[in-house]
């Protein structure tokens, strides 16, 4: 049984009735460019093999019934005239507020659809916590399936920013576009560059024989509680300080003239998202002609970077980069990436080093932390709203 057939009898099993609608969105990993995409910068995501499906059916009254069976088979409801935040079941915010900012989209556009009741069911791989966006998968699998389910017609870059308002407006993240656009229009065997400002991208080939790992440091964040938004809040303290309106608009010389008048905090923070979006572009050019030991180096750079600058790794993802490098080289790159704070590294490296790298970590990384990892090897694929 596949895991559709599986996610179909678990449906009618919940709501005695069959799904309508089965959707499905990958979650994704960054190759560089964190902290990035926040202040208008570039980032280099690929769209992976973990992600979310809804099933979804249509109900004749105003209700919404979720169960999301990864977390517990217990429906959670409330009504479309009365979505409200919940602070018991914290991941069914995640569903009330992109279903607002879809019924916002539909009121203001030239839409004929209706919304109305629905039962979902939901269930994803994508490793929790571990900074390869479930959130951003869970939202964009969740508006391809209502967006089907109702016939609204809805772009993979409309989905973004749904998805990314329901968690600034609603979920209290103020997280960036990045996850929900990869998550959205990703494609198979590419790393997409983002340009996040005015939201272009281009594609860059995955070299053929290179596989991207990602290792799990096990080091539990949770973003909304995290730092996330005080660095995000010292960021734009800097934009203000020089009268733009993002980081983007700033460049090193400008930020080095300044550094004497700026905490050194802030200067930190700055000088490692304005040098992060210059390898990313860099790093972009390095991925399409193959040259892997420019890519080693610019991954390299941005590590230190996010360690000294911007403060986000921790002992144990260093460590782990530590690891990788022994193995990988100039053959390929690693470096921590996601929001930092825990959660995982990613290493682009030849197949031929991938069963090297792995025991590497497995031989050394409990020893040193006490901690297990959690190694996957992952393939590029394409998002929801993909053609």
């Amino acid at each position: 049984m596949t895991i559709q057939q599986s996610l179909l009898k678990h449906f009618n099993t919940a709501f005695a009735k069959d799904a309508e609608v089965v959707a499905y969105a990958p979650g994704r990993v960054n190759l560089i460019g964190d902290h990035t995409d926040y202040n208008d910068g570039f980032v280099l995501p690929a769209a992976v093999n973990f992600g979310t499906h809804v099933l979804a059916s249509r109900r004749h009254d105003d209700a919404v019934n979720v169960m999301a069976i990864d977390i517990d088979n217990q429906p959670v409801s409330f009504n479309l005239s009365q979505i409200a935040f919940d602070d018991k079941n914290t991941w069914s915010n995640y569903v009330r507020g992109t279903i607002i900012e879809l019924i916002k989209f539909v009121q203001t556009s030239q839409s004929n659809a209706t919304i109305s009741g629905a039962d979902l069911l939901i269930s994803g791989n994508v490793p929790q916590g571990a900074g390869l966006s479930s959130s951003a998968a869970f939202e964009i699998a969740l508006l391809k399936a209502l967006s089907d389910l109702f016939d609204i017609s809805l772009s993979g870059v409309d989905a973004a920013l749904l998805g990314q308002k329901a968690e600034n407006n609603f979920v209290g993240c103020q997280c960036g576009i990045m996850d929900q656009l990869i998550s959205a229009l990703g494609k198979k065997s590419h790393a997409m560059l983002l340009d996040c400002r005015d939201l272009s991208y281009q594609f860059a080939k995955i070299p053929d024989g290179m596989a991207l790992m990602i290792v799990n440091s096990n080091v539990k964040r949770e973003l909304v509680s995290s730092e996330y938004n005080t660095r995000r809040a010292q960021c734009e303290a800097v934009a203000k300080h020089f009268n733009r309106v993002a980081l983007r608009d700033v460049s090193l010389v400008e930020l080095n003239e300044e550094k004497h008048n700026l905490a050194q905090e802030l200067y930190k923070r700055a000088h490692h998202v304005i040098s992060e979006s210059e390898r990313t572009l860099a790093a972009l050019t390095a991925l399409n002609s193959n040259n892997m030991a420019q890519l080693s180096h610019l991954m390299a750079q941005s590590h230190r970077s996010l360690k000294d600058d911007f403060e986000v790794t921790t002992p144990e993802l260093d460590y782990l980069v530590e690891l990788l490098n022994s193995v990988v080289k100039e053959e390929g790159g690693v470096r921590m990436t996601g929001g930092g704070f825990g959660g995982c590294v990613v290493a682009i490296l030849p197949k031929a080093l991938q069963a090297q790298a792995e025991q590497v970590v497995q031989d050394n990384y409990f020893n040193k932390t006490g901690i297990e990892a959690s190694i996957f090897i992952c393939t590029a694929e394409q998002g929801a709203f993909s053609l």
